[in-house]
């Protein structure tokens, strides 16, 4: 997942506040582009356009009630190998985990490479790469993180999926 700087903020088409972030809305066309993990003290920005408010309402929605599902057009870039993870991630349903280990059993893959993956993700919460755990059940990283801010947002999503 990407970990945006405040000098990036000018790009996005909405900016809403959650409990460990304000979110940061990026979008092209049609299409969800990315999720940004922007600092609480980031000033927040009403919807820009339609698909903008959609993806607010819906991310309002999951904050509310965690087995909320997602209907929005994802504009996924990335290789061969992070799309195959992603897709992996999305049927994690809420409240569950699965290990960076298991999925890259299932894919014929490395952990690491999973976790790479996971850190490549710009969809983040959409494509739930917080329900990726480490085997021996312990939180594994986050944002390309392991330690700090970032798990912080991931402990905050996976209390709230398991209510």
């Amino acid at each position: 997942m990407r970990r945006s700087k405040e000098n990036q903020t000018d790009n996005y088409q909405a900016k809403i506040a959650a409990p460990f972030a304000v979110l940061g809305i990026k979008t092209e066309e049609d299409w969800l582009t990315n999720i940004d993990y922007l600092p609480l003290s980031t000033p927040l920005l009403a919807p820009l356009n339609p698909l903008a408010k959609e993806v607010c309402t819906q991310l309002a929605s999951y904050l509310i009630e965690p087995d909320f599902m997602f209907d929005l057009s994802l504009h996924i870039r990335g290789t061969t190998h992070q799309r195959r993870v992603w897709q992996a991630i999305q049927v994690i349903p809420s409240g569950k985990t699965s290990s960076y280990g298991d999925i890259a059993t299932q894919l014929h893959s490395a952990p690491r490479a999973v976790g790479r993956a996971c850190g490549a993700n710009r969809i983040p919460i959409i494509i739930p790469c917080h329900r990726v755990i480490a085997k021996n059940g312990g939180l594994g990283g986050f944002m390309n993180a392991s330690e700090g801010f970032p798990l912080d947002i991931k402990r905050w999503l996976l209390r709230h999926e398991c209510r």
